[in-house]
């Protein structure tokens, strides 16, 4: 009886699992509903030639319109440096010394030689005189006295000599100390203790106190809108203060590693201005230079592939199309497309990233410039 209780339990077992293939078998056979892609809704813009804006702007940087770069009228090895760069000095101040000894002592030696030309000088006056007695008397003949004049007048001579000597050997120990030959602000130092430097060579940048200048570039193409007195304005970075100023200075010739000119716009009532500070010089329009152009926003941009294109409207299937384009250049927040659009097509502005080839979309519609409609009075009142 057991094994009759046992064969029926396994019978059913193996009709049910029967049942459930058979059920899989025909969901996998049985074919499935196509997903709908879903009906975006996007922003359109209509595609219209505009004027491209031809306003230049350019970064300058706020500079001393007089930079002198201070250096020692003599050679020698520097032993101090009391300038640092940025710090503001006065007319007068040492900047910077070198050793002195050797033109101390060339200055006492000429001034023992002035000691000696002047011992000279005084003793052929005093014979001078005493032979003017002598020929007065008589006693010597007239030859003898011009002969002690023109001693007197080599030795008055050997002491003009001397002393302008000592005078310039006292200056060439002055020279040893760099002074600040006005007051102003150290932009930079280019010798250190222990260097030898020779005559002339720039020891010290100092910016003068006093007008400023805007300074920057332009490429060849631009330098010939500039004009020497030429009204602009600028706009400093850190405060957006306003300045007014005109072109100073246009650069004759180009520089050899940017290939750019220098244009220095002296701004005005500048003087308290810092140094080094960031303006946006606003160059003028050029109004009829530029013809019109399509503008889009970058918004409307996507890549595909190794180009770019931009989703255009088909208005008879309210589906959209791929619409390969080429970017020209940047004008502001915009993009000034070159060629691949025409005025009146439609093209999505926005969420171009979720939208497909074919795909159906309806034009989105702001709530808030949509009309609100009336309220209704259920009471009738």
């Amino acid at each position: 009886m057991l094994s009759t209780f046992r064969t029926s339990s396994f019978a059913l077992w193996a009709g049910r699992l029967a049942i459930g293939v058979g059920v899989l078998s025909l969901a996998a056979c049985s074919p499935q509903a196509p997903v709908q892609e879903p009906v975006r809704s996007v922003k359109l813009l209509t595609v219209g030639a505009t004027e491209l804006n031809s306003q230049a702007e350019y970064a300058a940087d706020i500079r001393a319109r007089i930079e002198s770069r201070l250096g020692f009228r003599v050679a020698g090895k520097v032993i101090q440096r009391q300038a640092e760069a940025g710090q503001r000095v006065q007319a007068g101040q040492v900047l910077a010394q070198i050793d002195p000894q050797d033109y101390q002592l060339a200055a006492q030696a000429a001034q023992a030689q002035l000691a000696a030309a002047q011992t000279q000088r005084d003793l052929s006056q005093a014979e001078l005189r005493r032979f003017e007695g002598l020929r007065a008397q008589n006693f010597i003949s007239s030859v003898e006295l011009e002969r002690r004049e023109a001693a007197f007048k080599s030795a008055d001579a050997a002491l003009a000599q001397a002393r302008a000597q000592a005078q310039a050997q006292t200056n060439q120990a002055a020279y040893a100390r760099l002074q600040a030959t006005t007051n102003g602000v150290v932009t930079g130092v280019e010798a250190e203790v222990g260097q030898v430097v020779t005559a002339g060579q720039a020891v010290v940048r100092l910016a003068h106190d006093g007008p400023r200048d805007a300074v920057f570039a332009v490429p060849e193409q631009a330098v010939m809108s500039f004009k020497p007195g030429q009204a602009m304005q600028a706009v400093l970075s850190s405060t957006g203060q306003v300045l007014k100023g005109r072109v100073r200075e246009v650069g004759a010739s180009a520089d050899p590693v940017t290939r750019t000119f220098t244009i220095k716009l002296a701004l005005d009532a500048s003087e308290k201005l810092p140094l080094g500070a960031t303006v946006n010089v606003q160059a003028g329009s050029n109004k009829g230079a530029q013809t019109a152009v399509i503008k889009l926003p970058t918004s409307a941009l996507r890549q595909e592939g190794a180009g770019t294109s931009v989703w255009v409207l088909d208005e008879a299937g309210m589906t959209v199309r791929s619409q390969p384009v080429q970017v020209g250049t940047v004008d502001g927040n915009q993009v000034v497309i070159a060629s691949g659009l025409q005025p009146g097509q439609k093209v999505v502005a926005a969420g171009v990233h979720v939208l497909t080839a074919g795909q159906k979309v309806t034009v989105y519609v702001d709530p808030a410039a949509a009309p609100v409609p009336a309220a209704s009075n259920p009471s009738g009142r």
